[in-house]
């Protein structure tokens, strides 16, 4: 699994320009526009929020987990419905923004929660995290179904009965590579050196072979209740994220002019800006190199 360092190294530099593009409490998941492509972002993830609320049975006094909360969009959501949330994430900076904003938010690996450390919830989202849960080191050895069963054995453990849990995760696609053929020295574009640029990206991740895999994983402990791709969406947000990165805004660019002389001095950095050039996930997408689903589970 990506742990803390893994899970820093991709999202300490981006922290600070997410929340100056997208405000401190951002949503940096797949949004939901359901075909309607003429929906903004905010208005695609405030219906992507009503979407897992509404699937979870969200309502006023539910208790619900947001493992991997990120900047605490969805958090803020459902406290605006009434509910209590609690968060945990493994980004020191998230869980400082998210605190900053008033939202209970916890330095924890989501996979270890025991019912006495938070108790037990109605309803348990997961938007994203899921991808970090297994290394490639674990799927050469193996070891990828087991590790989702006992994540899925230890979520049951955190819900009341007939509590409700929603995973959105991408998943490996129907069109994908072999990963013998992945190489970061392939000619620039390829599949092979987008899906090199990808892992790169994302150190420490490995995908699910299919939503199929996480259903199966699943089945000792819950039912799936619902089951949609998101593929097309998760390539709008991701225009949509790019144009927003690259809009003005004054402490946003004078953050910007502030990683020049990292730049020059630092190679490690430069590398890593490089592998921000090239828009891997969106790419991926559009290929069917990789799908995205969206996943509602009810705890037998």
């Amino acid at each position: 699994m990506a742990g803390r360092k893994e899970i820093d190294y991709t999202y300490s530099l981006i922290d600070k320009i997410f929340r100056y593009s997208l405000g401190d409490t951002g949503d940096f998941s797949g949004a939901m526009y359901d075909g309607d492509f003429g929906l903004s972002l905010e208005e695609a993830q405030r219906r992507k929020h009503a979407f897992i609320a509404d699937h979870l049975a969200i309502r006023p006094g539910s208790r619900v987990l947001d493992m991997g909360c990120g900047w605490g969009a969805f958090l803020k959501f459902i406290e605006r419905r009434g509910a209590e949330g609690v968060g945990v994430t493994l980004s020191e900076g998230r869980r400082r923004a998210c605190r900053k904003n008033g939202l209970q938010v916890h330095l924890r690996d989501c996979r270890t929660l025991r019912p006495e450390d938070f108790g037990r919830f109605e309803a348990a989202a997961c938007v994203g995290a899921f991808e970090a849960f297994c290394s490639r080191e674990e799927w050469e050895d193996g070891r990828q179904d087991r590790v989702y069963r006992d994540f899925f054995e230890n979520t049951a453990r955190l819900l009341k009965p007939r509590g409700r849990f929603y995973m959105q995760t991408m998943v490996i696609g129907p069109k994908a590579i072999d990963p013998a053929d992945v190489d970061i020295r392939a000619p620039r574009g390829s599949d092979a050196h987008v899906c090199a640029v990808l892992q790169n990206q994302f150190p420490g991740h490995w995908l699910p072979s299919g939503e199929a895999q996480v259903v199966d994983a699943a089945r000792p402990f819950f039912r799936l209740i619902s089951r949609s791709s998101g593929r097309l969406d998760y390539i709008e947000t991701q225009r949509q994220w790019s144009r927003a990165f690259k809009k003005f805004g004054l402490r946003k660019y004078l953050f910007y002019l502030s990683l020049v002389p990292r730049y020059f001095v630092r190679p490690e950095f430069r590398k890593r800006l490089a592998l921000f050039d090239v828009a891997a996930n969106r790419i991926c997408f559009e290929r069917e190199i990789l799908d995205h689903f969206r996943l509602v589970f009810e705890k037998l």
